[in-house]
């Protein structure tokens, strides 16, 4: 690729994922699939060029980096989850988890469903307000 030849943006999460090498799209087929099967009703988009769920607002984004899978934004809410996922907390909060370990899905599926049970809740306040 000439130096003038940028890639281009990934439109969605198919796209995204086939940049990396195969043993690492397993690792991110899975991350998307626990996410997906923990949101049902949130929708795959790009956003910021990592994938994202969305559903009235984006749940989590998540993104293949050289040594670990970061899941975005930060947790709280949730005493016990946040205790949960402190070993994986990053600089400003949002979680690292190293690729050289397994991938924690379980624990992926319960901050996806900490984060629908927010994002729920986000939009009832909204339309009580609006009453």
């Amino acid at each position: 690729m000439k130096k003038s030849e940028k890639a281009k943006p990934p439109t969605d999460i198919d796209t995204y994922i086939s940049q990396f090498p195969a043993d690492l799209q397993a690792v991110l087929e899975k991350v998307r699939e626990t996410i997906s099967n923990a949101a049902p009703d949130a929708t795959e988009v790009i956003s910021y060029q990592m994938p994202a769920f969305k559903q009235h607002g984006i749940l989590v984004y998540f993104a293949a980096w050289k040594k670990h899978i970061g899941l975005y934004p930060p947790i709280s809410g949730d005493e016990a989850l946040e205790k949960a996922v402190a070993r994986y907390a990053g600089p400003k909060g949002n979680l690292q988890f190293p690729l050289d370990e397994p991938m924690p899905l379980k624990l992926i599926e319960r901050i996806v469903e900490l984060r629908v049970k927010q994002d729920n809740e986000k939009l009832a306040a909204k339309r009580r307000k609006k009453k």
